[in-house]
């Protein structure tokens, strides 16, 4: 099986190349491409049988490329978008793998591949279903933007008899204890609110917020020294300064890493 990988960032086009190998050796990754422009120019020339794709690149959104070509090679996408917006992207693609892949998501994301490729082979050849996928591209791109701007802004917060509202950048980290959820502000200030982590996970703009453990979600505003810890985990800092030690799991250490480096 050939591959083609589109993808702007280094080591998301390593870990994928690593994990592609692990669930099948005899795979061949014939290029790695970081932009809009490189894959509109050599997908036409590629002998590929699957393209894993990225949603954002260097120039754009992958989601140009369709409109400028008509890639013959079925599409997984590859992203770090919540699981709402990700819905939208089964109407057009084999499967979508979101970040940090898995490697058992990814074989189920070939295997299924293995099981439609001849579909998808035939019909990429047939000249009446070529308009179809950029129209579904299209209404996907519609709703990738409508999810961006749906990310929360602000929280409601009580305040003994009165009711105030918190905005995201205000937040510096919020955590669980026990079955209460809170967040703490950059002054200090402590409420406790009604979501869960999981619900907040996905409201958050990932831009600003990113979930170091089962227990907390901070803003990278409030960030400060990381040190290297037992077991391959990583100890932050954060201000205000919480009770307890804050560590990042040893599974979200790469993407936590990836995550600051952007």
């Amino acid at each position: 099986m050939k591959v083609l990988i589109i993808e702007d960032e280094t080591f998301a086009q390593l870990e994928l190349k690593r994990l592609l190998l692990l669930c099948r050796p005899d795979i061949e990754v014939v290029d790695c491409i970081d932009s809009v422009e490189e894959a509109t120019e050599q997908i036409p020339k590629a002998n590929i049988d699957l393209i894993f794709m990225d949603i954002q690149l260097s120039d754009g959104l992958s989601f140009e490329i369709f409109s400028k070509i008509n890639p013959s090679a079925p599409v997984i996408f590859t992203t770090a978008y919540d699981e709402y917006a990700i819905k939208a992207f089964k109407v057009n693609s084999i499967d979508y793998l979101l970040k940090p892949i898995e490697k058992e998501a990814l074989n189920a994301a070939l295997l299924k591949y293995e099981q439609l490729g001849e579909h998808y082979r035939s019909t990429a050849q047939t000249p009446a279903a070529t308009p179809q996928p950029t129209l579904q591209l299209h209404q996907i791109e519609q709703l990738l933007n409508l999810n961006q701007q749906q990310y929360k802004t602000r929280f409601m917060v009580s305040l003994g008899e009165k009711i105030r509202h918190v905005n995201a950048e205000q937040i510096a980290y919020f955590f669980a204890d026990g079955d209460m959820v809170c967040l703490v502000t950059t002054d200090k200030r402590k409420y406790a609110i009604a979501y869960t982590l999981d619900q907040l996970e996905c409201q958050l703009n990932p831009q600003d917020f990113f979930r170091i453990n089962r227990t907390y979600i901070t803003n990278i505003q409030a960030i400060g020294e990381i040190t290297k810890h037992f077991n391959s985990r990583l100890k932050i800092a954060l201000a205000p300064t919480p009770t307890e030690e804050i560590l990042v799991s040893r599974a979200r250490v790469q993407q936590f890493m990836q995550w600051l480096g952007r």
